[in-house]
């Protein structure tokens, strides 16, 4: 059976030039999520299948990789369900991940605990642009603290993040599950429809309006609610005006304090935000975690043309762990697709360390080539990224090949006798005798 070159679908391979890209995000991440008092923390990527499949995940339990059990615990020739073959699974995501750590270290952990997570998941899905089965997530979460102030601190660490990355004109967009809830009930459906209602509402920025009334009528429901239901998305507009629309339109169907977190925490962020982005007030956004209990939040990028982001508040995931209700709330940035958006637009990593290439003719003899690794010990010392490597026959096309790699500067070692003229490297080692000749050359 003959080897295959590509990877698994779904999956890639990573070339230098994308690494470097990665490489930074992940130091600016840590740097910056730091700065506003996140701890990093790691969990496995085998996580067990009772955790993934407690209905929590929405759609995302259809995905797991499942794990098969190991040695004497796979009996297949007994086996009547899979339940008797599966034990675990790759993980999906890094809340369900993060829900059990916290639940088995609580006694360890400051309250409330601000978590940076940063590692692989993977889902069984249909590959496409900026999705695939294996990928980053970069998540922060705050558990253990009720107030809006969770919320306010996600959104301006994240935005802050992509600001950094010269992201600018992206949106916020901000929704509450009680006010779709609310609004759901105000129109007449019944609690047992919510999600169904909501699976069709999900789909407003692919089918309008006009769609989601097309749906929900094939579904069978009264033309009444429909209509009523429609009708205030029409009404309700994109910012503070619009919360503040909802508050009194659904009076006894929504909390008032409900409506007045949602509006502190648009003034708050809007006041500080140190990026460029708009907060968006979207009665639409449902997100698909079943998890989720509160505020939800999007980031949308018209470059992208969909979400690079999301996340909001899930307070009741940790009590299934515990039995303790646990306030939580994380963020969750689309890392493969920031990077992606870096790559396409030609992103260049600032303040980078110069990059210094030295070419060593072949046949050099061992005391010269260590008079050259001595130099390239003497250019690191100063900060430089130094790579050695023989010269090759086509020289124009190795230079080329390091200039795109970003080596700004390229010198020639010569394996020739020369007078005094060519007794030094570019006078970097100073009085030291030479019997190669340099030639130098810059890649600007």
């Amino acid at each position: 059976m003959a080897l295959k070159k590509k990877p698994v679908t779904g999956m890639k391979d990573m070339l230098p030039r994308e690494m470097q890209i990665r490489d930074y995000v992940i130091r600016l991440i840590k740097e910056t999520y730091g700065t506003f008092g996140f701890s990093s923390i790691e969990t496995p990527c085998v996580e067990h299948i009772e955790n993934l499949s407690s209905k929590q995940g929405g759609e995302n339990e259809k995905l797991i990789f499942k794990i098969l059990k190991r040695g004497e615990k796979l009996k297949l020739d007994t086996a009547e369900c899979e339940a008797d073959l599966v034990d675990g699974g790759l993980r999906y995501d890094l809340t369900v991940p993060l829900s059990r750590y916290y639940s088995n270290n609580v006694s360890e952990l400051p309250s409330p605990f601000k978590a940076l997570q940063m590692g692989n998941v993977w889902r069984a899905d249909r590959p496409q642009r900026g999705r695939f089965r294996q990928f980053m997530q970069c998540d922060i979460d705050i558990l253990g603290e009720p107030n809006n102030l969770a919320e306010i601190e996600l959104i301006l660490a994240t935005t802050t993040l992509l600001g950094k990355l010269d992201f600018k004109n992206f949106t916020v967009r901000i929704n509450d599950r009680k006010i779709l809830k609310a609004m759901a009930a105000y129109s007449g459906f019944e609690e047992k429809d919510y999600d169904d209602v909501f699976i069709i509402l999900d789909k407003m920025d692919k089918i309008g309006l006009d769609g989601v009334e097309k749906e929900l009528q094939e579904h069978g429901y009264p033309k009444e609610a429909v209509e009523k239901y429609l009708q205030l998305f029409k009404e309700i507009t994109n910012d503070i005006e619009g919360v503040r629309y909802c508050k009194e339109k659904l009076e006894g169907y929504l909390e008032e304090a409900t409506a007045d977190g949602l509006e502190m925490i648009i003034a708050s962020v809007d006041s500080v935000k140190e990026a460029d982005f708009k907060l968006s007030f979207d009665p639409t956004l449902v997100r698909g975690m079943s998890y989720y209990t509160g505020t939800i939040f999007e980031i949308a990028m018209d470059e992208f043309g969909g979400s690079v982001g999301g996340g909001g508040r899930y307070d009741e995931m940790i009590g299934k762990f515990t039995g303790q209700p646990t306030p939580a709330c994380g963020f969750s940035i689309g890392f493969e697709r920031i990077v992606m958006l870096l790559l396409e637009r030609g992103y260049e990593i600032p303040d980078n360390k110069e990059k210094l290439a030295l070419l060593i003719e072949k046949g050099m003899p061992q005391e010269k080539m260590l008079e050259v690794l001595a130099f390239a010990k003497e250019q690191r010392a100063t900060g430089k990224q130094v790579m050695l490597s023989i010269m090759k026959k086509n020289k124009k096309f190795q230079k080329e090949q390091l200039s795109q790699e970003g080596y700004t500067e390229i010198k020639e070692f010569l394996n020739k006798y020369g007078g005094k003229e060519h007794g030094r490297i570019n006078a970097g080692l100073k009085e030291k005798p030479q019997m190669c000749r340099v030639k130098q050359s810059k890649y600007r």
